[in-house]
C-alpha cells in the first residue's frame, strides 16, 4: 500500500521544509500535503480539513512540529484512525528521510522519520573542543 505524507504545522513551516527538500531532492516521491495551522484558526475546523485529506489516501503518515503545540494536538486527533500514523517534532532531516524511503510501510515509515529527526540533531564541534 501507498503512504501519502501530511505536514501539520504552524504557520509556514510545512511549506518551508517542503520547499527546502524539494530543492534537494529535485522530486517529491510520495504524495505531500501540508496544512498551515495559524493563530485563530478553529482547531475542528482543521481536524475536518485533515480528515478529507487523509480519507483520500490509503494510509497517511502526518508529520508535525512541536508536540503538544496546537498543530500537534490537532495532529494527534486523527490518530485514532487504523490508516494514520503522527510523528511529533518534524525537522528537515525527520522529512528527507521519510522522503528517501516511498515504498516503506506505514510502520516502517514512522521508524524512519523518528530515527531521521533523531539522528538530524549533532552538536557542531571545533578542532578546539
Amino acid at each position: 500500500m501507498s503512504v501519502s505524507l501530511l505536514l501539520i504545522t504552524h504557520d509556514n513551516i510545512g511549506t518551508a521544509l517542503m520547499d527546502t527538500a524539494r530543492a534537494m531532492l529535485g522530486d517529491t516521491p510520495m504524495q505531500v500535503d501540508i496544512i498551515a495551522v495559524h493563530r485563530g484558526n478553529n482547531p475542528d475546523d482543521v481536524v475536518a480539513s485533515a480528515e478529507r485529506i487523509i480519507n483520500n489516501h490509503e494510509q497517511t503518515l502526518v508529520l508535525t512540529d512541536m508536540y503538544g503545540s496546537t498543530p500537534s494536538n490537532i495532529a494527534c486527533r486523527l490518530h485514532t484512525q487504523a490508516n494514520v500514523r503522527v510523528v511529533g517534532g518534524i525537522n528537515l532531516p525527520m522529512l528527507i528521510r521519510v522522503l528517501n524511503y516511498p515504498r516503506l510501510s506505514l510502520d516502517e515509515l514512522v521508524d524512519k522519520a523518528i530515527s531521521g529527526g533523531r539522528d538530524g540533531v549533532l552538536s557542531c564541534k571545533t578542532e578546539q573542543d
